[in-house]
């Protein structure tokens, strides 16, 4: 079997020997930091490695496994354990079908991206054309979701430093990024994943929770059209993808499957939303600390639309 390894080809971004340009975004949501998954957690279980190419289980043969046991929406979520002074611990993701397709979206925005910015580093990615394989190392910290939950009194400032680390990212020029994720795309995706019956409405917000995804369609449809200040975004700049240190600055991102140049509120609404939960205050002081004090309510509603879709 021809194994394909690499992530040097189309452009400077994408694998050299895999072709496939057409593919879906799936959220593979797990965050991969070193604190989530501590050795006996009840988020991961001790496993044996699964079967791998040969090139990746020559590397890893002498490294421990634990599976991790939540958010693997399709994918197997591994991480790898030595006990060495000073090894950091690495993480593989495992899939077929459209999770491997999500996989190679990752691997290729992995390595574009952190060359800018910090996110877990791209180790390796083999795919055989059914199956996928990506190995990155962990971004150490927190999840800003467990930092907020650990210390609501610092949710402000937790907040700012979220808002000041997209605006860094926003900031990075566009022109050299090949992910295109604008607004017509993006429809043209969740149009299909409608009409193919791949929309989740028991996972909707709780301002959409017991509508179809047909009236969901429709609520989209009159938010349009939308003026659009394209930049480059995460994607799904939610808490949990984004990693904190002991200082409370921003470390690392994570789950880059959706990163692409699109209106700036593709990731300002995801974040606004998950802050809700921490109060207006904490909103306030993220959209503050990005640049925006007062973020346009129908860009929010319309991205948060588009977000049940995916």
């Amino acid at each position: 079997m021809a194994w394909r390894k690499g992530l040097v080809g189309r452009g400077p971004l994408g694998p050299r020997h895999i072709t496939r340009t057409s593919k879906r975004r799936l959220r593979l949501s797990h965050t991969i930091s070193e604190e989530r998954l501590q050795p006996g957690s009840a988020r991961e279980q001790v496993c044996e490695a699964p079967a791998l190419p040969p090139s990746l289980a020559q590397r890893l043969r002498h490294w421990q496994w634990r599976r991790n046991r939540v958010g693997q929406a399709g994918a197997a979520v591994y991480r790898l354990h030595k006990p060495a002074p000073n090894q950091q611990d690495l993480y593989l993701k495992q899939g077929r079908g459209e999770v491997a397709e999500a996989l190679f979206d990752e691997a290729a925005r992995l390595r574009w991206l952190g060359q800018a910015l910090p996110t877990n580093q791209l180790l390796g990615f083999e795919w055989d054309g059914e199956e996928a394989w990506l190995l990155s190392a962990a971004v150490p910290g927190r999840s800003a979701y467990e930092c907020l939950r650990q210390r609501p009194e610092q949710a402000a400032e937790i907040a700012q430093a979220l808002g000041a680390f997209l605006a860094r990212l926003h900031a990075l020029p566009i022109e050299a990024c090949a992910f295109n994720a604008q607004l017509p795309i993006r429809l043209a995706q969740a149009r299909r994943r409608l009409e193919a019956g791949l929309v989740d409405a028991q996972d909707f917000d709780a301002d959409r929770a017991g509508q179809t995804a047909e009236q969901v369609w429709l609520q989209l449809q009159a938010l349009l059209p939308m003026q659009t200040e394209l930049v480059l975004t995460h994607g799904d700049y939610s808490l949990d993808n984004i990693l904190l240190d002991e200082a409370g600055e921003v470390s690392g991102v994570i789950d880059l499957g959706r990163l692409g140049v699109a209106d700036r509120y593709q990731d300002l609404a995801i974040a606004w939303n998950c802050l809700q939960e921490f109060g207006s205050a904490a909103q306030q002081a993220f959209v503050s600390a990005y640049g925006i004090p007062s973020p346009d309510p129908h860009k929010i509603a319309l991205h948060l639309c588009l977000d049940e879709f995916f």
